[in-house]
């Protein structure tokens, strides 16, 4: 299972703090139970009928308060340290800004580049700037037993290296609104000459890791192409297909349809033609639907993506 997996150097560290504070429970919870049937056992009320006044034994209490003060201090300790660990960075770790919307996640590197998954060459340390553009949401990778909220207005900072090729869930941890079980996404660990290639590369430059991500998702090429290039560029996590409301309007027989739409404080009526399309799609913020709120992303498009994704949006009768 995913949350089984070591995939990164954090990983390896969290399980060690768990497995101790688990082996110590386990422990107790053996010795607690071996002592409750011996007293059972030797002090019944055949062996003795008639109760005894047991007095208070100084150096027992002392006994019975330091040690589990001491295993306390160890479990903070260790802890702590893993902790420090997660919160420091190395030097040369690539800065990643991670952006958390209802209901979908976005990344951007260093050289502007974004993407709905988190690419990351193996063997290297990567920093992620998580932050959220409108509720609380939480950021999770159990393969890497990372998480941290991400919340409005503020910035909150972890870090990974991850050590095995591989795709990985990430999951969102906290009930952000009704269509919180859809805010999913994958972190793609692929050779880092692969990640080079894309990271370096023109716009046409090629994902890495396409056919991990085949392996994630086998029901995908089953789908329209327009579908899914609206789902893989995240547009589905505010949008809808099939009339269902969402933070965005559906997409649903929005072709050829009658909208009121605010530009530069103005509210006009337009009809919904491929002009108004690629503008909403190339600038987002330019004309917002009445009763929306301006809450697109730029996501860059090649020219055929676009076509695409009008041509698609079109058939949606």
């Amino acid at each position: 299972m995913d949350w089984m997996t070591q995939a990164s150097t954090s990983a390896a560290k969290s399980d060690a703090v768990f497995f101790y504070t688990f082996g110590l429970s386990l422990a107790f919870l053996i010795f607690i139970t071996a002592l409750m049937i011996y007293f059972v056992v030797r002090y019944n009320k055949k062996r003795h009928p008639k109760a005894e006044q047991i007095e208070g034994h100084v150096g027992l209490e002392i006994l019975w308060t330091s040690v589990p003060l001491v295993l306390f201090l160890t479990i903070f300790y260790y802890g702590w340290t893993n902790f420090e660990y997660m919160r420091q960075a190395p030097r040369d770790a690539m800065g990643v800004k991670v952006t958390a919307r209802q209901w979908s996640w976005a990344f951007e590197y260093p050289n502007g580049k974004k993407s709905k998954v988190l690419f990351a060459p193996i063997g290297r340390p990567m920093k992620l700037e998580v932050r959220s553009a409108d509720v609380v949401h939480g950021f999770f990778v159990p393969s890497f037993r990372l998480k941290i909220d991400a919340v409005p207005s503020h910035a909150n900072t972890t870090w990974f290296e991850p050590t095995r090729l591989g795709s990985y869930d990430i999951q969102c941890t906290v009930i952000c609104g009704v269509d919180h079980a859809l805010m999913l996404s994958k972190v793609i660990v692929v050779p880092e000459d692969e990640f080079k290639t894309w990271y370096f590369g023109g716009e046409d430059a090629p994902e890495p890791g396409k056919s991990l991500r085949a392996e994630a998702h086998p029901d995908l090429p089953k789908k329209p192409m327009g579908e899914e290039l609206l789902r893989v560029k995240g547009c589905l996590a505010c949008h809808s297909v099939d009339g269902k409301p969402m933070v965005g309007p559906t997409l649903k027989g929005l072709y050829g349809k009658q909208q009121e739409v605010i530009t530069q404080g103005q509210t006009r009526t337009i009809t919904v033609n491929e002009a108004y399309l690629r503008e909403a799609i190339e600038q987002p913020g330019q004309t917002i639907v009445k009763g929306y709120p301006p809450a697109m992303p730029v996501m860059p498009m090649r020219e055929q993506e676009v076509k695409d994704a009008v041509d698609y949006i079109k058939t949606l009768k």
